[in-house]
Order: C-alpha cells, then sequence, then structure tokens
C-alpha cells in the first residue's frame, strides 16, 4: 500500500513538472515571437513563429511537438480538416484556443487582422482543394480504386511501399509536380503503366470520372490547381504535353514570366530575412535551420541547381513552394513583383552568378 501511494504521488509530481515544461515551452515561444514578429510581418512568419511548433511546417501536425500532447495537433491536411474547419471556427480557435486541447489563444499576442491572415494562410497554403475538379468525387474513386496502393495521402501505402517493385508513385514528392503533367497522369490512368503495377482503369471509369481523380490527387497531394496543368517543366520553357520526365538543362536566356523584372537588390533583403535560414547566405543550404530539416534545404550553387534554375524555375519555386519539404509556397504573402525580386536575386547571386561575384557579394557587409 504504501509504494502504490508513493508511485501516485510521483506520477501526480511528474505530471505537474511535464505540464510545467509545456507550459514553459509555449511562454519562451510566443516570448520568441514577440521579439521577431511585428505587426508587418507575413502570414507566413507568423505561421512559422506561432504554429509550426506543434502543427509542424507543413500543416500535417508531424512536428516534434506530437508525441507530447493528446489529442494531437490537427492536421490541416486531410479531408476531414476541409470538411470540419470553417474560417470562423479557425479564427476563433486561433482567438481563445480550443479547450481539452494543447491549442491556446494568441488574442493577447496578435491583433484580430494577424489571427485572420494567419488563418487565411493556413486555409490557403494546407487546405487547398484542386480548383476545378469536383474534390468529393475525384475523392471517392480515388479512395475506391487508387489508395489501396498509392496511399490515403498520396506517398504510398505501406504494403505497397513495401511488396511492389517498383513501389507506387509518391504523389506527395517534389519530383512527382516536376514530373507528373496532367496529359501523363490522365494517359497512365486510362491506360497503365508498364513495367509496373499500375493497371489501366479505360474499362472501369468513364473519361470525366478519370478527369476527376486525376484533378484530386493534383490538387489534394501535387497542391496543382487543375486549371495550370502545371507539370515544373513548364518553368524550362517547356510544352507540357512534350516535357520529359527528367529534368533537361534550361533556356538561362528566359525572363521572368509576366512581363516581370526583379530587382535584385531589394531581393536580397527579403532572402537574407526569410529565405537565408535555410538555404544559407551563401546559397548552401547550411543556414541555422538546416540542421534537422529533411529532406535538407536546396543547396541553390550546386551544379544540378545551376542546371536548371532559371529565373522563371526559380520564380515557380518561389510561388508555389515544394509540397514534402519545408519550402513555403509564398504566392499567398507576396506580391508578384516581391517574388520576382528575391528570383532575381537568387539568379544572379548563386544560380547564374558572374565569375567570383557570388562569393564577392556575400563577404561584403
Amino acid at each position: 500500500m504504501i509504494l502504490l501511494f508513493v508511485d501516485s504521488r510521483l506520477r501526480r509530481v511528474l505530471v505537474c513538472v511535464a505540464t510545467l515544461l509545456i507550459s514553459l515551452t509555449f511562454a519562451l515561444a510566443a516570448s520568441a515571437g514577440d521579439r521577431k514578429v511585428n505587426t508587418a510581418s507575413p502570414p507566413a512568419a507568423l505561421y512559422h513563429n506561432y504554429c509550426s511548433v506543434c502543427h509542424g511546417d507543413n500543416g500535417d501536425g508531424q512536428s516534434r511537438a506530437r508525441g507530447s500532447f493528446n489529442p494531437p495537433p490537427r492536421d490541416f491536411t486531410t479531408p476531414k480538416s476541409l470538411d470540419e474547419l470553417t474560417r470562423p471556427r479557425m479564427v476563433a480557435a486561433v482567438t481563445a484556443g480550443v479547450p481539452g486541447t494543447a491549442m491556446v489563444g494568441y488574442k493577447s499576442q496578435l491583433t484580430d487582422k494577424q489571427i485572420a491572415a494567419v488563418v487565411d494562410y493556413v486555409r490557403d497554403t494546407f487546405m487547398r482543394a484542386s480548383s476545378k475538379a469536383d474534390a468529393s468525387r475525384g475523392r471517392q474513386i480515388y479512395a475506391k480504386s487508387c489508395s489501396v496502393c498509392h496511399g490515403d495521402r498520396g506517398n504510398g501505402s505501406m504494403w505497397a511501399n513495401a511488396n511492389l517493385a517498383p513501389p507506387p508513385r509518391d504523389f506527395a514528392a517534389p519530383a512527382a509536380r516536376t514530373e507528373l503533367t496532367r496529359e501523363r497522369m490522365l494517359a497512365a490512368v486510362a491506360g497503365g503503366r508498364p513495367g509496373t503495377a499500375m493497371a489501366g482503369f479505360a474499362t472501369q471509369l468513364k473519361a470525366d470520372e478519370i478527369g476527376a481523380v486525376v484533378d484530386y490527387i493534383r490538387g489534394a497531394f501535387m497542391r496543382v490547381d487543375a486549371e495550370a496543368a502545371i507539370s515544373g517543366t513548364l518553368a524550362h520553357g517547356l510544352p507540357a504535353a512534350t516535357a520529359p520526365a527528367k529534368p533537361v538543362r534550361a533556356d538561362m536566356k528566359l525572363p521572368m514570366p509576366g512581363g516581370l523584372v526583379g530587382d535584385a537588390a531589394a531581393g536580397r533583403k527579403f532572402y537574407d530575412a526569410n529565405c537565408a535560414t535555410c538555404h544559407g547566405v551563401k546559397g548552401d543550404g547550411k543556414g541555422p535551420r538546416a540542421y534537422f530539416i529533411n529532406p535538407k534545404p536546396r543547396v541553390l550553387i550546386s551544379a544540378e541547381s545551376r542546371a536548371i534554375f532559371n529565373r522563371p524555375a526559380i520564380f515557380a519555386g518561389v510561388s508555389a513552394g515544394r509540397l514534402g519539404t519545408e519550402m513555403p509556397a509564398w504566392d499567398k504573402v507576396l506580391t508578384p513583383q516581391q517574388m520576382a525580386d528575391v528570383s532575381e536575386y537568387v539568379f544572379r547571386t548563386f544560380t547564374r552568378p558572374p565569375d567570383g561575384a557570388q562569393l564577392a557579394q556575400r563577404r561584403a557587409p
């Protein structure tokens, strides 16, 4: 009986200590946020400083804090979140917190405008569905015909990854966005893929059903709007229908898209404040946050980067981000001109610098 009593008291002490540590963690995070975030901070910075510690940099709840909370942090990328979380509900949660969870209110730290901005950032970045697809219809077809191999989240089911050679395509990987045009996906669903376990569904699905499930995959997992039919190789100036599966050397003479002209000096200020923490001030992928990021940040000065990243490709990466990595989509928080500015700086300084210009520029005070 005495041992049981001691164990009970010890457990209560441990619970109190754990609660105190979690409270201190939130207090320190809030304090750090107060020092770094001002009223002009973009929503992506607000999310990074206040939300990503629990919800993860990709909004999927896969953070270091996940194992410490019950219930775990919300995964914004799931269909359930898309169905359940209205904008007013999310604004209320960020403002006042959610009872019975670790979600605290931020009304004393953020203004109403900042709360609305970070909620819209979460909804636009992590909860986006295809802009044209009938999401519910495409989702139903995917669940019935595709998820058994490709998994509920598009990154391959456990059994399929372990037993199929080659394993199913991981739609959440950055390579999928680069390689898979909409046309190629339509052909694969209709006719299958020789040398793989991917069977054709032309005899089971109608053309509009194949289009719906392809658009659902592109919107839900690849984060590509159906109307854009982006392949990633479009940034290299190649038509989507004829784009090769592997990256080719880009035309470095291509201008910025939309007639934009970037200001490298303005872009450097943004890069140093927001990008260097991952990519490094020298573009070598050795920023202060890089040590715990997986996959590692892009090395902008590598031979591969210098072969494929022209102005349009850099602009596309800055704008849309890369699902499955820490690279956010900046098109929700920056103007096209601001994205052109930082893209121009990256192009001139790292991927296409004159001989010796990169190091000289980065060593300047």
